[in-house]
């Protein structure tokens, strides 16, 4: 029988704000007497300290993942009559982004071996109309910059990185967040580095984008009751950046223990590949950030995607789908006029993709007892198979 003592989350944040708790109840306090909670010193020291760890000149706290998509390529002069690339599987939020800036998307396919955009597809999709190309650094690996560079200087298309799964990651010699002119990144519950709820930020070396993102954020206001633009009301909580703040200095250290649990996964699932049980390439190396540890359970695996994590859930183990069903299939966007089977990979790995427990804390014990549940699993299933 499985006890909550002994069940394996999928996310446990006690193991990072425990040893926290101290620093982060001290920052909440700073904020609280102070009295300064909207836009406040703790958003200006935070964005400054996001900022050069990526990298880059300029960081601008917003409210959510989704505004840092629209906002940045407001920043950018990126709207109506623009079209985007983005990747077909990718989550919701980058895609309502775009929809949101009034820019036209335009989905691209992926890779099967690593969920990431496909750069050569992309190129056959570039039209005079084509102003921006956002590549999707998903589950915290990055899109090969070298070939992003290359691809945006031969058509003058500009880049925008969704670096939203992805702080700190390395590829090419580049960090997450500074290949393009802008980035956006997440700070949401789930993410590498996160706040107490929602939060997000546009990181960019161009002062200019950075000013109008600023005034953007603001109801459109680049200093108080003057407003230039129509804007949102889409400011950094105060609050939220003085506990990014507190948690940013550590986050190094999360990601080498991330990288090292899935290095450990890689290891443990060898004997299972003739299983097809097929974990997604790393292509960055030690670069990358591991949002996610994603396996494909593939068609020549004894037991399906469903099963597969109903028996899981049964032997107290938590997994996620990232993500079950394509955006451009989801009700909202139909409009955009994708039907089913426009993009193979894309609806084959909402099929296939399973994500396994990763998050500082978690010990090798228990990435041990997750694989051996699913070897367990796969030769039942095989068993039962050879003699049906």
């Amino acid at each position: 029988m499985t006890t909550h003592l002994n069940r394996i989350l999928m996310l446990d944040l006690e193991h990072q704000h425990q040893p926290l708790q101290e620093k982060l109840q001290a920052a909440m306090q700073e904020v609280m007497l102070s009295g300064d909670y909207v836009l406040g010193q703790a958003v200006n020291e935070f964005e400054m300290a996001f900022a050069t760890a990526c990298g880059v000149d300029y960081g601008i706290g917003v409210g959510s993942e989704s505004d840092a998509i629209t906002l940045g390529l407001h920043g950018c002069g990126i709207g109506a009559g623009d079209e985007v690339l983005l990747p077909a599987h990718l989550p919701i939020a980058t895609l309502l982004g775009v929809v949101r800036s009034g820019a036209t998307p335009v989905l691209v396919d992926c890779h099967l071996e690593t969920g990431l955009m496909d750069l050569v597809a992309a190129e056959k999709l570039i039209t005079p109309k084509t102003r921006a190309i956002i590549p999707v650094h998903l589950y915290g690996q990055m899109v090969s910059p070298v070939q992003l560079l290359s691809l945006a200087s031969t058509y003058d298309v500009m880049i925008f990185e969704d670096a939203s799964q992805a702080p700190f990651a390395e590829r090419d010699g580049y960090r997450a967040g500074s290949v393009g002119m802008a980035a956006s990144f997440s700070f949401h519950p789930t993410r590498n580095l996160s706040a107490l709820g929602d939060a997000a930020m546009v990181v960019t070396r161009e002062g200019i984008v950075a000013q109008t993102v600023r005034s953007l954020r603001n109801c459109g206001a680049p200093r108080k009751h003057y407003h230039t633009d129509i804007g949102a009301q889409s400011r950094l909580d105060t609050l939220q950046a003085a506990v990014l703040g507190v948690k940013l200095p550590y986050l190094p250290a999360w990601t080498n223990e991330r990288q090292h649990l899935a290095q450990f996964y890689d290891q443990l699932l060898v004997p299972l590949l003739d299983q097809g049980i097929l974990p997604l390439e790393n292509q960055c190396g030690a670069g990358h950030a591991y949002q996610s540890y994603v396996v494909r359970i593939t068609q020549s695996c004894p037991l399906d995607r469903a099963s597969m994590q109903m028996e899981l859930a049964a032997q107290g183990i938590q997994t996620l789908v990232h993500y079950p069903v394509p955006a451009y299939l989801q009700p909202a966007f139909k409009y955009l006029g994708y039907p089913p089977e426009s993009f193979a990979h894309t609806e084959l790995l909402c099929q296939e993709v399973l994500s396994l427990p990763l998050y500082p804390g978690l010990e090798q014990a228990q990435v041990q007892r997750v694989v051996d549940a699913i070897a367990s699993l796969t030769r039942f299933s095989y068993s039962v198979e050879q003699h049906d």
